[in-house]
């Protein structure tokens, strides 16, 4: 027997766990792939500002 947790505003804990592990991708995992491929034939190319 399974007893589901849920927060004081009545949120079922495991629901948003589950639903969250089937959304994709996370903030943290989007910035590292962001990092991985700007710059390479992307719209995000970086152009170095160059002192004087």
């Amino acid at each position: 027997m399974s007893t589901k947790k849920y927060t004081a505003a009545g949120t079922d804990i495991e629901e948003v766990k589950r639903r969250n592990a089937e959304s994709g991708l996370s903030y943290n995992e989007v910035k590292a792939l962001l990092a991985k491929t700007v710059g390479k034939g992307t719209a995000f190319t970086v152009i170095p500002i160059q002192k004087k």
